[in-house]
């Protein structure tokens, strides 16, 4: 393919696939300059502050597209379809930190305490407080803030994160009433750093 014809793929997501599934250098270098931001945003929100994985789960998110570009097709923008791999390795993420062994003890739940407590779910919805809300969440233990970010920003139920780790779903319920007391608790005494 010359570079004219390269040129001519640059809006078409099935042309690229096409030129990329050949080897098309240039086509290849396009998907990735086109896609690396998109999906380095993406899991970064989502990962905030286990930076250090960011760039890992970029590159399988890519290597796996690739595994399976033969498999795009093209009934939806090339964009969604990789953004929905990540999302799957972010999942795969949060699944393998949830099922490692918890050595966080069980949290004394005093039902008087936690009744009384801001709701975690309508905190998070208040623009206003999306700031502290990120600080507290990234304070918290990797199980906590990862349970919290794909129940209630994931909008993964108790049932579900329970098939993809593994765990009971009385055990993910039981992390999930831990996280947030402690997300209350450090909410309420501004223990965010």
């Amino acid at each position: 393919m010359d570079s004219g014809d390269t040129n001519s793929i640059i809006g078409d997501d099935s042309l690229l696939v096409a030129a990329v599934l050949i080897r098309d250098r240039k086509a290849t270098a396009e998907f990735v300059a086109r896609f690396a931001d998109p999906l380095y945003g993406y899991i970064r929100s989502r990962l905030a502050p286990r930076y250090d994985q960011i760039e890992d789960l970029v590159q399988e998110t890519f290597l796996s597209a690739w595994e399976n570009l033969s498999s795009y097709t093209g009934s939806g923008p090339l964009q969604g379809w990789l953004m929905g791999i990540a999302r799957h390795k972010v999942e795969d993420y949060y699944r393998a930190r949830l099922r490692a062994p918890e050595p966080i003890e069980d949290v004394n739940a005093d039902g008087d305490l936690l009744a009384s407590a801001p709701k975690v779910h309508q905190l998070m919805e208040e623009t206003q407080l999306r700031s502290k809300m990120q600080q507290v969440l990234m304070s918290l233990p990797d199980p906590y803030r990862l349970a919290l970010i794909w129940r209630y920003w994931d909008k993964a139920s108790a049932r579900e994160m329970a098939l993809k780790t593994g765990k009971t779903e009385k055990a993910i319920e039981r992390l999930l009433a831990r996280a947030r007391a402690e997300f209350r608790e450090r909410w309420s005494s501004g223990k965010s750093a």
